[in-house]
């Protein structure tokens, strides 16, 4: 067994590194950029053509939305076959240390624990620079593992 295998129900996988996960994460928010476009384009017109600002009526809605928008995009693309976009860009999927389905309550779990990862400097990414199986903070929390695909 390599140095990159776990002994877990996924052994059979390498873990992904931390760049080729930046690179997909990238890839995803371009992807979510173009989606906020969109969002901010209805909000401006509902704000009668104003750009929706902190203060705004509209802004705590807008910042619900954005975060909500952001976690469906995730969520769906991680419980329907494990890959975002970026994932199957990059070849990496998302799977279950425990070898179950990933569903919404793992899926919420684990994108509320990405952003306590970036928020704190991403300190939960760089994390997975010295775990022995390449996990990050919101990986361990939601006992997810993202595996790399190209073997």
């Amino acid at each position: 067994m390599s140095e990159k295998e776990t002994s877990s129900p996924t052994s059979i996988y390498v873990h992904t590194g931390l760049f080729r996960r930046m690179f997909a994460i990238a890839y995803d928010c371009f992807l979510l950029i173009a989606i906020m476009f969109i969002v901010s384009g209805i909000a401006t017109a509902l704000n009668q053509g104003k750009a929706v600002e902190h203060g705004d009526a509209l802004y705590p809605l807008l910042v619900i939305t954005i975060f909500a928008l952001s976690f469906l995009y995730f969520a769906w693309f991680w419980i329907h076959g494990g890959q975002t976009l970026g994932m199957k860009t990059w070849r990496i999927k998302i799977i279950s240390t425990e070898g179950n389905a990933i569903g919404w309550k793992v899926a919420a779990v684990r994108y509320s624990g990405a952003i306590i990862s970036w928020g704190l400097f991403t300190l939960g990414f760089l994390w997975s620079l010295f775990d022995k199986q390449k996990l990050c903070w919101h990986d361990m929390l939601s006992k997810t593992e993202l595996v790399d695909l190209r073997k």
